[in-house]
């Protein structure tokens, strides 16, 4: 049995790792337990989105998009390699909301915002680059700002600072039981074909939409809402250089945002999911619904035989009346301390995972809030210089193209010259694996970032899986076997 530590978290999304990261960086020992690779649910299949969720205002959700809206810029300053904004357009559809209604809706946003980005203006269509992607028939819309953030590289950052403050992170670590004391838990978790019991003073179960299962074994049961919301991906749309936010006639809205430079991400759809979370799959019917959205609005029609990649998840909503499209994403803290203290996280949106980080630790008793703008790894350079970095990496690295130097800024930051090091030609840094993935950036995934499998590297801390082939992937998952073959020697 290991020893006692402070805190046992539950869940490797992204509400686990920032109660985790948070806890670490108070001085505490904390434990996360997470059943597969991290980010492997929900956190890596949002819209990617940091943003107050202007759709909310009509649902009164004033506080929640405000808290959001500043949490937006507390993210924006922590993590720059990971999430910059955008300026998004919102076309006015005349058969949908009237314009006072849009116009109305956004300078509230903006209000509620503070004054960290720009503000709304009106455009017009017929004049403005963003009407190229559109029919004729929409001349005016609004422009507004909201940002974008890596998702599923959020939450490996934050696992990964978890482990810099002195925390520790089991993948691959499924809770098959938990037994409450006085005084402790104990909690039992099934790793490499082995049971390990784990001992905490405190329980935080953060396992996202498994969270209202899991509260049975904890024997404090809760009742989740599943929502699933599925996205797809076609190549670049022409012209497509602004994200767009889109009105249906069915009162739902769509994002198409220009995506990993060669492609477009469309979604979201929402429906009630059954079965199991891990499950979710985009449906042809939602595939088609996406398509069906966009091509009221887009001059150019896609279709579904466009559709490169598609990917799905679900939501863990707090259960109320009403349609998807109106569940609360706010999140709820349910605290049970008639022993050892229990805490079970209910719902929450990816914006708003820091803010519940720390709202959980005070609610766990824990004094000193440090994360606002505290940086993830990588993340302590000034925005502005960005384009500088890339500069002098590809003077320092000739082989480095700046498509190459600008991808490893935007998912590693200033710790891309770690994997760089005194490379002078591409050769230095070990096999190639096509995309710009090289051994050395793999190896670096492996030993600090907690990937085991092609699947993590491929698709959780990279998106190069829409552009290797079979051959690629199978020579990656071969090389990552055989690396965890020596490491397993090793110790």
């Amino acid at each position: 049995m290991s020893e006692t530590v402070d805190l046992f978290v539950i869940g490797g999304g992204v509400n686990g790792v920032g109660i985790a990261r948070d806890a670490a960086g108070r001085g505490l020992r904390v434990t996360l337990a997470e059943m597969n690779d991290l980010a492997s649910a929900t956190s890596s299949a949002s819209s990617k989105l940091i943003h107050g969720g202007l759709r909310y205002l009509e649902f009164y959700e004033f506080r929640l998009v405000r808290e959001s809206l500043q949490e937006r810029e507390k993210l924006l300053a922590a993590m720059p390699h990971i999430a910059w904004p955008m300026r998004f357009v919102l076309p006015h559809h005349s058969g949908l909301r009237p314009d006072w209604m849009l116009r109305s809706g956004l300078f509230l946003y903006d209000r509620l915002g503070g004054r960290g980005l720009p503000g709304t203006k009106r455009v017009d269509l017929r004049g403005h680059p963003a009407g190229a992607l559109l029919k004729p028939s929409f001349r005016t819309g609004f422009e507004y700002s909201d940002a974008w953030v890596d998702d599923a590289r959020l939450v490996a950052l934050n696992a990964r600072d978890t482990v810099m403050r002195g925390g520790r992170i089991l993948t691959r670590a499924k809770v098959v039981a938990t037994a409450r004391h006085a005084s402790h838990w104990e909690v039992n978790v099934e790793r490499d074909g082995r049971i390990e019991t784990h001992r905490s003073r405190k329980l935080v179960n953060a396992a996202g939409p498994w969270a209202g299962d899991l509260s049975e074994k904890t024997g404090d049961a809760h009742r989740l809402r599943l929502v699933r919301g599925s996205h797809i991906v076609v190549p670049r749309l022409p012209g497509h250089d602004q994200p767009y936010i889109l009105q249906g006639g069915d009162g739902r809205i769509v994002f198409v945002i220009p995506y990993e430079d060669d492609f477009t991400l469309i979604g979201t759809t929402e429906a009630e999911h059954d079965g199991s979370p891990g499950e979710a799959e985009c449906s042809p019917a939602e595939a088609q619904y996406l398509v069906d959205f966009v091509n009221d609005y887009l001059a150019t029609p896609v279709s579904t035989d466009q559709v490169v990649w598609t990917y799905s998840g679900v939501r863990p909503l707090i259960d109320s009346e009403g349609s998807a499209r109106s569940a609360s994403r706010d999140y709820q803290l349910a605290f049970d301390d008639s022993a050892a203290p229990l805490l079970t996280v209910l719902g929450g949106k990816l914006t708003t995972y820091r803010k519940l980080a720390e709202s959980a630790l005070e609610t766990l008793g824990y004094t000193g809030r440090w994360t606002a703008r505290a940086p993830l790894p990588g993340g302590a350079y000034d925005r502005k210089s960005g384009p500088r970095m890339v500069g002098t990496w590809m003077q320092r690295h000739p082989f480095l193209t700046e498509a190459w130097a600008r991808r490893l800024l935007r998912s590693y930051g200033t710790e891309a010259e770690t994997i760089l090091g005194t490379a002078t030609e591409a050769s230095d840094l070990g096999r190639d694996f096509g995309a710009t993935l090289t051994e050395a950036e793999v190896r670096h995934l492996m030993r600090h970032e907690f990937a085991v499998t092609a699947q993590d590297v491929l698709w959780r801390r990279t998106k190069l899986g829409l552009r290797v082939d079979a051959e690629r992937v199978a020579a990656l998952e071969a090389f990552m076997s055989e690396a965890r073959a020596e490491r397993a020697a090793a110790e």
